[in-house]
């Protein structure tokens, strides 16, 4: 299994008396799929899931196992409980204690022998405080039971160069860093985790199905805007000023985008969404 294609790691939309708005949620859902996402990520980064409950995390991963099995869809999850429908566990590297590249391995490779349904490991070295080198991500690539990874290194250097030389057949790679979408499928990425893909949905899978330079320079435009400020929170204004979600509220400890960065934002979107697919 390759998992190839566009992901979209769904915000999770709040309702004005704070609940989660799950028929937001499911409309949403929806709505990316029909625009050509391959399938959709629950409970990532991109979803706050540290402010959700228990009960809250349920309701989304149920509401988002519902409509990707109606449709036929895959489905990425994050958390702590994972269903054994779900197509892959989005698994990060061990955080904040920066085990070493060994350690990094062995602790991969433990989650993996344990895990119902193959492993999607999670390379942020921005966020975790762990780097790893082309050898390490050859490693973990060759693990059993790791299926791919979201591949976030905050760019591309030497190490994510000669690591894209020679990937193992069958191992997917997926572009992490939004901005970095275009130049990662000229390296071979296999498609993208893109939490910018809530807006100009079309465009960013029709990016990953045929490559083309002059879309990928206008979408990493758009996503350089929608993550002006710390994520999901100019992308959830973006879809409350659109009328698709009931609020652009996210909880603490986020606070919501400026408007300055909402209109930086709707004014390239409509020039995207018009421009010509070449």
């Amino acid at each position: 299994m390759t998992l190839r294609g566009l992901y979209v790691p769904l915000i999770t939309p709040f309702a004005p008396d704070g609940s989660v708005a799950l028929g937001a949620l499911e409309r949403l859902a929806h709505d990316m799929l029909d625009a050509g996402a391959t399938g959709l990520v629950a409970l990532g980064t991109t979803a706050e899931p540290s402010s959700l409950s228990a009960a809250e995390q349920a309701a989304v991963l149920d509401r988002l196992t519902a409509v990707t099995r109606d449709r036929s869809a895959r489905l990425i999850v994050g958390g702590a409980t994972i269903p054994r429908s779900a197509t892959a566990a989005l698994t990060l590297v061990p955080p904040f204690v920066r085990p070493g590249e060994d350690g990094v391995v062995a602790h991969l490779t433990a989650v993996a022998a344990r895990s119902a349904v193959p492993l999607v490991v999670y390379h942020v070295p921005y966020r975790t405080g762990q780097a790893l080198s082309a050898p390490a991500l050859q490693r973990i690539a060759e693990i059993p039971g790791v299926a791919g990874i979201k591949l976030a290194a905050g760019g591309i250097d030497a190490e994510v160069i000669a690591f894209m030389a020679s990937p193992p057949p069958g191992f997917a790679v997926l572009a992490g860093d939004d901005a970095f979408l275009s130049p990662m499928l000229a390296l071979g990425a296999h498609g993208g985790i893109v939490a910018s893909a809530h807006v100009a949905t079309a465009d960013y899978a029709a990016l990953i199905g045929s490559w083309s330079p002059t879309l990928g320079h206008r979408l990493a435009r758009l996503s350089l805007a929608l993550f002006a400020e710390p994520n999901p929170t100019v992308i959830k204004a973006v879809l409350h000023a659109a009328g698709r979600i009931p609020t652009a509220d996210v909880r603490l400890p986020l606070l919501p985008a400026a408007k300055e960065s909402l209109d930086q934002c709707l004014g390239l979107v409509p020039a995207i969404a018009a421009s010509p697919v070449r």
